[in-house]
Formats: structure tokens, sequence, C-alpha cells
């Protein structure tokens, strides 16, 4: 084993929406960080893909398998790269809200409360805003939590046939509106993400030291079992030892939990800080269900997201308990989610010819429907022979089924509106449901709250049984947020890195 002489301030554990963003917050200050990422730089080949490959290859795919709940292996959909799985989201930035941080009431039971309240988020809420330069127009969706700032820039131009489809919205007396989307001014790789945003800046400054190709795969305490003393991880075939005052985990709800338990130690038979038995368990994954609608106008099949429909966030006319929400999915042969869980493209993508399949994609339209969980026990990441094994089992199913359904009934209204001309009548919509390996939207497993028999962290994201170690990303997460919670995500690393910096006298 090669022991690192240095001794780091901080050691952070990933580089994606929390890592990045907690290492840039810390070498702000002048902190000596060492950051560990799985992976490497990602060319912009691989970024930014926008062709009928997409649906070709397991591009996005490590070569690791995980075992399902039925037993059996899977290649799970997650980037190992710096940026994370930033490199491949739609960089859609929404606020929770305010409701959902005092426990929702859905369906099938309550949500627990998260011991901080939206007023406790909304400034760094802004922080997380600014810094991901999110494009979006304050007011225009009528559930949209107060703010105290406005977007740093207009919602960026959408296909013209996008902007008569949201006139055909309104009138089937819907409210749709622009998206809030990371977005850059750089002409080669437009997107907005975690390395773009707050890697590329933590690497101007001499604080910040990087290495890639870094496979976290224990973490040692001292004796007493109360302190992190070493990170040990594989780094080109061999095993190195690093120190540092404070630890922060920001692997990801699925890597952050199998590495504390992989640190089991007799003072920590469960996995380490797991005095409670909660690391691993409830799990909980964003349910999102696609639904295809037919264009009547040929589209390029290659353009991001532009509207999102909250009318039925909180119900419909029916029910009164939540539902979820609707966001257009951007063009097909761009979008690396639906190339994971497309409803019709799947079984005929290896059979059509290239042609064919642009053929499909042009004449399509995407929609998303997210609906949240609960947290439940059994739903849990756990090991197997050393290998990541998970169980999960959706719930609040039905609400879910309502909402893809009452949307449906959406799409056709449109299609007999003689007004709406860029979209025409099917006899059926075919959708899909996002599968266990798109853990791309995944939280809980670490949970924080007030009470260290139940929970992982306390609300600063510090583990109730060692001084040093600290967990940022949405694995802290007490509940499922209703639609994309990129920006809670990063909300909060900004938070954790300003209470890490007070710690540290900085």
């Amino acid at each position: 084993m090669i022991i690192d002489d240095r001794q780091y301030d901080v050691i952070v554990i990933g580089s994606g929406a929390a890592g990045a963003t907690v290492a840039s917050a810390l070498v702000d200050c002048g902190l000596q960080v060492l950051l560990l990422e799985r992976g490497g730089p990602m060319p912009l080949s691989d970024q930014n893909v926008a062709d009928v490959d997409l649906f070709r290859k397991d591009r996005y795919h490590p070569s690791e398998q995980w075992f399902g709940t039925d037993g059996d292996p899977f290649s799970p959909q997650t980037i190992y790269a710096f940026g994370g799985n930033t490199k491949i989201w739609g960089g859609v930035l929404e606020r929770m809200r305010e409701r959902e941080f005092g426990g929702l009431h859905l369906q099938e039971g309550s949500s627990p409360e998260w011991g901080l309240g939206y007023n406790d988020l909304e400034p760094w809420y802004a922080k997380a805003e600014a810094l991901y330069r999110v494009h979006g127009e304050r007011g225009s969706d009528p559930s949209a939590p107060p703010t105290r700032s406005d977007y740093c820039a207009a919602p960026k131009p959408v296909e013209p046939f996008l902007s008569e489809l949201c006139q055909g919205l309104e009138r089937q007396g819907l409210h749709p509106y622009p998206l809030p989307i990371s977005w850059s001014d750089s002409p080669v790789d437009p997107s907005g993400d975690a390395e773009l945003f707050a890697l590329d800046s933590a690497r101007q400054s001499k604080g910040l030291t990087l290495r890639g190709g870094a496979t976290v795969v224990q973490l040692h305490v001292n004796p007493a079992g109360t302190e992190v003393r070493g990170v040990e991880a594989a780094i080109d075939g061999q095993r190195w030892m690093f120190s540092a005052h404070q630890v922060v985990l920001a692997a990801g709800a699925i890597n952050s939990a199998s590495i504390l338990l992989r640190s089991a130690t007799d003072r920590h038979p469960r996995g380490l800080g797991n005095g409670s038995d909660q690391v691993g368990r409830n799990l909980m994954k964003l349910q999102q269900t696609s639904i295809l609608q037919l264009a009547a106008v040929p589209n390029s099949g290659r353009y991001g997201r532009s509207y999102g429909i909250t009318d039925f966030l909180w119900g419909d006319q029916n029910v009164s308990f939540p539902l979820g929400a609707i966001q257009n999915g951007g063009g097909v042969l761009q979008d690396a989610l639906f190339a994971e869980s497309p409803p019709v493209l799947s079984l005929v993508a290896k059979l059509l010819p290239n042609f064919g399949l642009e053929q499909l994609a042009s004449r399509s339209i995407t929609w998303w429907a997210s609906s949240p969980v609960l947290p439940q026990a059994h739903n849990r990441v756990s090991l197997r022979e050393g290998r990541i094994q998970i169980n999960y089992v959706p719930n609040n199913r039905e609400a879910h089924d309502r909402l893809v359904y009452r949307w449906i009934d959406v799409l056709k209204a449109m299609e007999a509106d003689p007004e709406c001309q860029v979209v025409k009548a099917a006899p059926t919509h075919p959708r899909g449901e996002a599968p266990l390996s798109a853990i791309g939207f995944a939280c809980g497993t670490c949970c924080m709250g007030d009470n260290p028999a139940t929970s992982v962290v306390d609300l600063q994201g510090r583990s109730h049984e060692l001084s040093n170690l600290t967990i940022a990303d949405a694995s802290v997460f007490p509940s499922c947020p209703m639609m994309g919670f990129g920006l809670t995500v990063i909300a909060n690393a900004i938070r954790v890195g300003h209470h890490l910096r007070e710690r540290l006298g900085r």
C-alpha cells in the first residue's frame, strides 16, 4: 500500500453535483482539498451524443454489475467521470416546493418532515442557480415557491413547433412554463454540468488536488471508532491511503451507502456510522414514465427539454393527494434517460436501420411524468459478496398511474384541437417506465435527522457517530422530491460546504 504523506484539510469522495460543488466551495476559502473520482475526463463526443448511437450501445453503463431485486445482475446507467451523472442530465434545475419539506400526505401514506424548511434552503437555492447559470422565468410556474432573486438569464429559445405545442396546452386550461435549465455560453459544450460550473473553477486554485481513476474501497477509523483516519482507494492497480481532518462522502445514494457498508469494523459491525441500521435503507427512486406523442411535422430529435406542467402537482378534479409533474422530454435522440427506457424504440432499435430509426424519432414528441415515492426500510442497498445488491419495490403507484392517464387525456384533447397543427391523433400513446438500472434520480439511504436512532447524519450532514465524516449528496434526503432534485443537491452541497468552512475556522 502507498501512503500519501500529505495531510489534507478535506477529502471529498465523488465529483458529481454534490462533490464538485462542495470542493469548489471549500477551495474558495483557502482549504487544501483532495477530490477522489472513480472516473476521469469524459470526451465531448460522449457528453453530447445526439444520434441513433444512443440506442445502439450501452454508452453510459460502466463495466461493473449490480444485483437487482430478482437476484439477477444488471448494468446500471451511471457515470464515473469528472462531473458524475451531471454529464448526461437534462440540466433541469427545479426548486422543491415549500410543502414538501413539511412531509407530504401521499395516497399511500405520509412522507417524513425534513427538519429543515424551505426558507432554510432558499438562500442556498439562489447561490446554486447563480453558480450553475440557470436560465428561466420567474412567475411563469404557478406552483413555484417564493424567491428573493431572479434567474441569471431568460429561458433559452425552443424549437418553433414547441411554442405551438405550448399554446395548445394553454388552450386546454393548463399553465406550461419554461423549465429552469442550467446552460453555458460555450458553443463547444453548451450544456451545464458539475465539471463546467464547479470543478473547472476549483481547478484554478492551488488548494485542489484532483485524483481521477480513484475507486474508494474503504474508510478506516481510529481504534475508538469515532473518527475517520484514512481513505483507502484503488488507483492503477495499487492501493493508496489518504488522510484529512474532514471527509465528505458525495458518491451518490447508491455508492455512498455501499462505501459505508464496506467499511464495517468490530465497533461498526453493520457498516460505518450505521448504529441506527439505516445506512442503505429507505432507498427512493423518483417514478418516471415516458409517453410518446405522434408529431404532425418532423423534428430534428436533437433538442433539450423545454416546458414543464405542474397543474396536477397537488392532485386533480377528482383527488386531493399529490400526483406529480410533467415535462417535455426533449428530442428522442438526445435523451439518455429515454434511451434507457423507451416504450417503443427499445423493441425496434436493433432491427431498424439508422435511417428508419431517425424517421421514427423525427415523428415523436416525448413527455415525462414524474411522481414521488415513500421511504420504506425494505427498499435498500446492501452488499452481496462484496457487490452492490439493490432490493426495490416501487410504491405510490396508483397516484403515478393516475398522472400518466390524466396526461394522456390532455394529449388526446390537444390532438382533437383543430388549432394545434403540430401533433396528430394516434390509436395509442406508447409509454415506458424508467427501469431500476436508471438510478440518476435515486435518494435516501443515509437520511438526515435530529434523532441518531432513526437517521445516519444530522441536519448539517454530519455523521452521528463519526466526528469528522459528512455526507453531502442525495442520500441524505428524508423524502423523495416530486420532480428532478439536482438543484436541491447543489444547494444543500453549498450549505454543507459553508458549515464545513465554519468548523475548520474559515
